[in-house]
């Protein structure tokens, strides 16, 4: 490499370590205490035969990612901020009333995740969740931007532990591989169940309004572009290679084992105790703790995000309390309200809450593509970076695809009769 060459690759190598963190950030804490259960789930009952459906699911969420994050570099805004410039107050404040649900459902999950890790290692939930909710909180409350950014960009590298997990569970590479690069079709209704299953566990609409708000805050330049697109890409590329050794892992075990049943993702990682050993386990817990902390703290984060975009008030990690006492009350409440119902309420209450989160998630996510795809190709808005054509069918065909599954999801939340067990 000339010195030239390398000169120009070093200066754009440093630019992306610049600019680092929205798009690996949101990608990866969205394989959540919800999606390390349904990924376990997807593993423990049909083995390897899932695999494919990573392919073109970390298509449409490189396509969806990156068209948020393009749009806060190019307008420097957030995306329910510019919801409520283009389509008014009303409409976004009944979408950012739906989101709140959906978040505060998603809460319940993280926290009651956490206690399922926790109590592997013998903690009590109400030791556990409240010391979490402590901690997350105050990581927020006393931290700046840049600080809590390098706290959520290590815990990423903590999803490593379900990568050793996966090697310590010795599957059949040559099976698993091939899975993933042939497409194994069944028209069963459970295995379609689990198709929409795992494509609902990689796009949901706080992921959106997440990364936007995280491209604006870290004040990314439209010269950085290119670098922060790489972010976008790179994220989620790790998140789905996570995904991949989840269900590799499961399937080399719980599967195999013939023992397929799991509650809980706690339940996956005592499972592979016997299966794949205990260091196994202890990893696959350890991994569960991470994400359940990690998404806790970003879940609340985010919605306080769009809430405050969205109705005009201040927001931001690198203001203080006095400065958006809106934000931090928000963030605060659902932190508190998440942990609360973990430690008092019955888990069949929990979980007609996170029903409910899902059902708003369902009737959320439609109209934020929708949204997402017209503000992206607004020449007023976004100029010569608007989509392409090309991108545009691409990024249709996923929004149709999203919206006919995530319909099917709702449905299923509505009428279980017609969900098979």
């Amino acid at each position: 490499m000339n010195p030239t060459r390398f000169q120009r690759f070093r200066t754009n190598f440093l630019i992306f370590l610049s600019v680092l963190g929205p798009g690996i950030i949101t990608a990866n804490v969205n394989n959540d205490a919800g999606g390390i259960y349904t990924y376990s789930v997807a593993g423990a009952q049909f083995g390897y035969t899932l695999l494919w459906t990573l392919v073109p699911i970390t298509v449409a969420l490189v396509v969806v990612q990156e068209m948020v994050a393009r749009m806060g570099v190019v307008t420097g805004k957030g995306l329910a901020d510019l919801i409520r410039e283009e389509y008014g107050f009303r409409t976004t404040f009944f979408l950012m009333a739906l989101l709140l649900i959906t978040n505060l459902g998603n809460t319940i999950a993280e926290f009651a995740g956490l206690a399922s890790g926790m109590s592997i290692f013998g903690v009590s939930r109400y030791i556990a969740v409240p010391l979490g909710a402590l901690l997350v909180w105050a990581l927020v409350i006393k931290g700046t931007y840049r600080m809590v950014e390098k706290v959520f960009l290590v815990a990423c590298v903590f999803y490593g532990a379900y990568l050793i997990s996966g090697f310590l569970a010795h599957p059949d590479w040559k099976t698993a591989m091939s899975s993933a690069a042939v497409p194994s079709l069944r028209f069963d209704s459970a295995y379609l169940y689990m198709i929409i299953g795992l494509v609902g566990a990689t796009v949901a609409p706080w992921m959106q309004f997440y990364l936007q708000s995280g491209v604006v805050e870290k004040g990314v330049k439209l010269e950085h572009y290119r670098q922060s697109r790489w972010d976008v890409i790179i994220g989620c590329i790790i998140a789905d290679v996570v995904v991949f050794f989840v269900i590799v892992a499961c399937a080399a075990t719980i599967y195999v084992s013939g023992q397929r049943q799991i509650a809980d993702a706690g339940d996956a990682a005592l499972a592979l105790a016997p299966l794949a050993g205990p260091f196994a386990s202890t990893l696959f817990a350890f991994g569960l703790i991470n994400a359940s902390l990690f998404a806790a703290c970003i879940l609340p984060l985010a919605t306080a995000y769009s809430v405050c975009e969205g109705l005009g008030l201040e927001s931001g990690i690198n203001k203080r309390v006095h400065e958006a006492p809106g934000f931090y009350s928000l963030y605060t409440g659902l932190i508190f309200l998440g942990a609360v119902a973990v430690v008092l309420l019955s888990e069949s209450r929990q979980i007609s809450i996170i029903l409910l989160s899902q059902v708003a998630n369902g009737i959320v996510l439609p109209f934020v593509l929708i949204f997402m795809l017209r503000l992206a190709n607004r020449e007023d808005l976004m100029g010569e970076y608007r989509n392409t054509r090309l991108f545009n069918v691409i990024a249709w065909i996923t929004c149709v695809v999203m919206i006919a599954l995530t319909l099917l999801l709702v449905i299923s939340a509505f009428f279980p009769q017609y969900t098979p067990k």
